[in-house]
This record gives structure tokens, sequence and C-alpha cells, in this order.
């Protein structure tokens, strides 16, 4: 419990909520709101209690709700009708509210209870597009503007890592194996960000193929062995920070090179890194692709 943070500035609970700072101010001053203490330097800190509040209001406001009377209601009020609402409807403020506040708390049974509950209405295909995907940008604001620590964001990529490889596990057991190529999903050396390519290896299982998933930062010398048992192995990777500008034109040549003997053999590139790459330059047995529903179409 020590980990957890438990006091927030004012410009947190506007990246948290959605709601700006000198709004959070109004509602204080004018509706008594919030009520934050503060530092020997007349600066605001509010409690877990106060973002939690803050959380609530901001689904009530974003519902038809007027600050005005949400102002004027008991305590328990507030929560009783963001129960209310949610229960009628999974709306997305709530399940990105209640996210993030597993997020804060480290609380894996309410990212899971949270998780589960959006099962019941959704596949896990428009969980991770529409819940997911939005979470993990969101974070990634959050952690640039040091509202969030590095911790909390590792915290739910890696929940969100075993979803998708628990679901994976899922349809492996009920999904056989009906279709070529065989599929190579990998990370090349010094790149670590997995949560997209295992998003595409799920997708990939569910479609029938057989999927070979290696993983984080496999040196490409390494996927020969691979060309030798699967001479059809279609490679599929993600380049998000790795290889760089100034070494991703020598990558693709190498990888030519090693596919040299194995002519069915391809390379389906996809993420940042690949914008510097020109498609019309490109040997064949390399394609790029702009998005992952683009690799999934072409399945």
């Amino acid at each position: 419990m020590n980990n957890i943070k438990k006091s927030f500035s004012i410009r947190d609970l506007e990246n948290l909520s959605g709601i700006k700072a000198h709004t959070i101010r109004i509602w204080e001053k004018r509706y008594n709101l919030l009520s934050p203490e503060r530092t020997d330097t007349n600066i605001r800190r509010y409690s877990l209690e106060s973002l939690q509040k803050l959380l609530n209001i901001t689904l009530l406001y974003n519902n038809g709700y007027k600050i005005s009377k949400i102002a004027h209601f008991e305590e328990g009020k507030i929560p009783q009708l963001v129960t209310d609402i949610t229960s009628k409807s999974h709306t997305e403020d709530y399940i990105a509210n209640t996210f993030k506040m597993a997020m804060i708390n480290f609380d894996q049974a309410l990212f899971t209870q949270t998780y589960n509950s959006l099962l019941e209405k959704y596949t896990f295909s428009e969980i991770f597009r529409e819940t997911f995907v939005p979470l993990l940008n969101e974070l990634g604001i959050l952690w640039q503007t040091d509202t969030i620590s590095p911790a909390h964001e590792h915290f739910v990529a890696n929940l969100i890592k075993q979803k998708i490889i628990l679901k994976t596990e899922e349809m492996a057991g009920v999904q056989s194996v009906t279709k070529t190529p065989v599929i190579v999903p990998y990370l090349p050396e010094n790149e670590i960000h997995e949560i997209g390519l295992l998003f595409l290896n799920y997708e990939i299982v569910s479609k029938g193929y057989k999927s070979i998933y290696l993983g984080q930062t496999v040196p490409l010398k390494n996927l020969q062995e691979l060309m030798k048992t699967f001479e059809d192995a279609h490679f599929i990777s993600y380049f998000t920070v790795s290889p760089t500008k100034d070494k991703i034109e020598e990558y693709v040549a190498e990888f030519a090179s090693l596919a040299s003997d194995y002519p069915q053999a391809k390379l389906w590139l996809l993420g940042y890194q690949t914008q510097y790459l020109d498609p019309h330059k490109l040997p064949s047995c390399i394609k790029l692709f702009g998005s992952i529903d683009k690799v999934i179409e072409q399945l």
C-alpha cells in the first residue's frame, strides 16, 4: 500500500478527469465540491477520495447532470447515481475512470472485475480496440505529463498483455489450424513494445493460422532456422523504436539476403519506424502495412 499515490495536484486531476483545472477551481469555490489541502506555499493537493469523487462527478456531468444540481446531492447520492447509470450501460467514461483507479491503486482485482464486466457484452477484439487502445494512448500522455509514474503504465500494460495471452491460448484450444502459410510474429532486437504484436497474434490464431510467436528482441539471423523448417513462413514484425531510421534499410536488406534461398518466405512490417522505408524500393519479399487492421484484412 505504501506505493499507492495518495496526493494529487490540480493538474493531475485535470489530466485524469479531462476537466480543466480552471473549471475544477470554479466548482470548488462556487459549489464546494472538493476540499483540497494546502501546502505551506498555498498549493492545492487532493486526496485519492477527491480524485474518485471528481471522476464520478465527471461521469454524471457528461451524462447530462448540471453541476449546480450535483452540488446539492446528499452524501452517497453521487456514487449511487453512477452505479445506476453504469448498471444500464457500460459508459465509456465509467470504464476508463475505473481502469484509471485500478492503475492508481495498483489494484489488479478492480482491473479484472472491470474487464470481466466488459466481456459480458463485448468480444475480446472489441474490448481491445475500443477500450484498451484508447486507454494505453491516454496512459502514454499521462506518463509524459508526469501525472503517473512508469510503474503505473507498466502495471496496466502487463495486465493487458496477460489478457491477450490468455485469450490467445483459449482460442488456440478451440480453433483448428486450417490455413497456410505459417505465421511467425516477432520483434527485432531492442524492441520491447509488444502489445500490438500480441493482439495481432491473437487475430492470427483466431483466423485458423499456425502461429509461431517468438516475442521480443529476436536477432535477425535466428529467423533463418524458421525458414529452413517452414519454407513458406510469413514473418510479421512491429517496428516501434527499432531498427532506428539509419538502420532500417540495412535491416530489410539483410532479411532479403537471409531469405534468398527461400523464395516463399515473406516479411510483413508495420509500426512507426516503417515510415522511413520507401515501399517502391523494397525487396519483393517485404511488404509494409499501415495498421494492424490492414494486416488482418490480408490474412
